[in-house]
């Protein structure tokens, strides 16, 4: 919020000089009526309203991503050639990117206990019951991601899948993890 003159944002407390060389004083913006400043061109102008939106689910305010992939078009509806595999670009979807990300992270958090896999193949010693409990849950909870993914049909569906669950208590508290980060605690 600011007050203006001629483009310009006048300082209230400062004294401040119009285009025509006069000089006013430093309380203009109190002792003016309304109309002294309309006289001398002087407006408010408000801040501007800044619509927030969340990047994961939107583009811009009110223009949600697109759920499944997409081919590139050009202005005029042809296809965009990818020049150096010579097929039509394609813009990935939400659902794809975000069975990426259940798959990377899936990954990581298996890579932490490779190498009992690795130790058994080669010197046969068993895996320990927790690790491979520990293995078989990660598998199991990325599907199940994967899954709830996949059965979104709507921005809103795939975005439940980002809320995490409360309880009742004043105030609430977390219940779980989010679906779409729903992976068993590390061991």
């Amino acid at each position: 919020m600011a007050w203006l003159y001629n483009g310009r944002t006048l300082k209230v407390g400062k004294g401040w000089t119009d285009d025509n060389g006069y000089k006013h004083p430093y309380n203009w913006a109190s002792a003016w009526s309304a109309e002294d400043k309309e006289h001398w061109g002087v407006t408010w102008q408000d801040e501007p309203v800044v619509v927030s939106y969340d990047d994961r689910f939107y583009n811009s305010s009110g223009v949600g991503k697109n759920l499944d992939d997409t081919n590139v078009v050009d202005a005029d509806g042809n296809a965009v050639i990818d020049p150096t595999t010579g097929v039509q670009q394609v813009e990935l979807g939400l659902k794809s990117i975000w069975i990426e990300r259940n798959k990377s992270t899936a990954n990581g958090l298996l890579t932490a206990s490779d190498w009992y896999v690795v130790r058994n193949a080669e010197k046969s010693i068993a895996i320990p019951a927790d690790i491979t409990t520990y293995r078989d849950a990660v598998r199991t909870a990325s599907g199940t991601i994967e899954t709830a993914i996949n059965a979104c049909t709507t921005l809103d569906d795939f975005k439940v899948l980002f809320v995490v669950p409360m309880d009742e208590q004043d105030p609430p508290q977390p219940t779980g993890n989010a679906p779409i980060y729903d992976f068993p605690n590390e061991v």
